[in-house]
């Protein structure tokens, strides 16, 4: 039985060389994305028996997805192949010093027509963890049902549900995400967010949107800040963290890392500041190259696991 699962919708992203506005690429990378799938392998990577689920389609872009991600020893056993839909394709530039412009085409896709079926519940009740995003509920009405489905189905069995909002609003308006993931937050254990996400979704400032959740039932709350670093209470501790020194090549995958690695470090019985500690470096890593993927670092190239010094 796989240790997390996570699911959503996994696509094939074709990156621009660095440093070339996205207008002017002539020539691309083609590597995989998704914020869930990048979690997974963030886990697999650093010796956790991760599992992924979703729809792909049936085509040459969908066997590209399962091929990586089984080859980072992602557990892809649940994942669907659905041979009505194609797998979706993400197109972006890689700048470092100004705003990433980022193409979408992922309309009507395999990963949109996720289901409640495709939710095995014995299966997910056998794992320590399940991490969401608010994405794959904002894909369609049948992906936020099987949302739901999966949640119900952890807090049921006992097992811990993380909760990143990932809000991107290019799916929907902040109406529309206010009321999506507000009952999801209401079912999370521990809440991983951005400053802005949790300001949309608690409706109050950003200062006060962490007691939000807690309000809703979250035991922990993880503020990423970006340049600014991290934050976390449980509503009497409060712990705070820098970035980790780095030269950023690429900031897209980041929060994503930063998941991975605060992840790994509860599982591994590691207390909050070691947890920090340990996501800031995985964050840091994955920022230094370009890509989702390739920066995320492997057990062995981290040496001191959690430690937070600098």
């Amino acid at each position: 039985m796989p240790e997390v699962i996570t699911f959503g919708e996994a696509m094939v992203v074709l990156h621009g060389p660095p440093g070339v506005p996205l207008a002017e690429a002539t020539g691309f990378t083609r590597s995989v994305a998704g914020a869930e799938a990048n979690v997974a392998v963030g886990l697999a990577r650093l010796g956790h028996e991760a599992a992924w689920f979703g729809r792909t389609g049936d085509d040459a872009f969908g066997d590209v997805v399962l091929r990586t991600l089984r080859g980072e020893g992602v557990d892809v056993s649940r994942a669907t192949l659905d041979p009505k839909a194609p797998t979706g394709l993400l197109v972006r530039d890689c700048l470092s010093s100004r705003r990433i412009s980022v193409a979408y085409y992922r309309a009507g896709s395999a990963g949109s027509r996720l289901d409640p079926t495709d939710v095995d519940t014995p299966w997910l009740a056998g794992a320590r963890l399940l991490h969401i995003t608010g994405i794959t509920p904002a894909l369609s009405d049948s992906a936020r049902e099987a949302t739901h489905r999966a949640v119900d189905a952890a807090r049921a069995a006992g097992v811990t549900v993380s909760f990143d909002p990932n809000i991107r609003l290019k799916l929907a308006g902040p109406e529309r995400w206010c009321e999506l993931l507000r009952p999801l937050a209401g079912s999370a254990d521990l809440v991983l967010t951005g400053e802005d996400e949790a300001e949309l979704v608690s409706g109050r400032t950003k200062e006060a949107a962490v007691d939000w959740f807690l309000e809703q039932g979250a035991e922990l709350v993880v503020v990423k800040r970006g340049a600014l670093g991290a934050t976390a209470t449980d509503g009497t501790s409060h712990w705070e963290i820098p970035v980790w020194p780095v030269t950023a090549v690429d900031p897209v995958g980041a929060g994503d890392a930063f998941d991975a690695g605060f992840l790994s470090g509860r599982l591994r019985g590691l207390d909050v500041p070691q947890s920090l500690g340990l996501a800031a470096r995985v964050a840091a890593m994955v920022v230094a190259s370009p890509g989702d993927l390739p920066g995320l670092p492997r057990l062995a190239e981290l040496s001191g696991l959690g430690d937070a010094d600098r």
